[in-house]
């Protein structure tokens, strides 16, 4: 297989992604993670580690909203090495929460997959928001 084929597949894979969180399909997002996948993702824990804490830390994800998550990508940028590719990209999520609070923020991310018998799986999910160092705060209302 071609590097640039495997990047379509990427594109294909962030693409698909993106419909999963619309669907709130919390499967979907599992299956395509190795079952030992390192996450460090926006919300606590700090840490989680396989496909089922994952898992069911993205149902808890969807479960807090009461409209939404919206969820697109921006800038994606895709680079593959023979079996190993990763994507890197901002995203806006927005959305109602059950509390009534507006979510509309900004988050950098890179995906790190490797070539399974069966297609691509995620094997270290980074997310993160800028921090202003005087106050200690995330800085979610950055724009691109």
């Amino acid at each position: 297989m071609s590097d640039a084929t495997a990047v379509q597949e990427l594109q294909a894979l962030v693409d698909e992604r993106v419909r999963a969180i619309a669907a709130r399909d919390a499967q979907y997002l599992a299956d395509v993670q190795a079952d030992d996948v390192l996450a460090f993702n926006v919300l606590p824990p700090l840490r989680l580690r396989g496909s089922a804490e994952v898992a069911e830390q993205t149902r808890a994800w969807f479960d807090g909203y009461a409209s939404g998550p919206e969820y697109t990508v921006h800038d994606l940028q895709i680079d593959v090495d023979g079996g190993v590719g990763s994507t890197a990209f901002l995203y806006h999520v927005g959305g109602t929460l059950h509390s009534g609070d507006e979510i509309s923020m900004w988050v950098r991310a890179t995906l790190v997959w490797r070539r399974v018998d069966d297609g691509w799986r995620i094997v270290h999910d980074h997310e993160s928001v800028p921090w202003d160092p005087t106050t200690g705060q995330g800085l979610t209302s950055l724009e691109p």
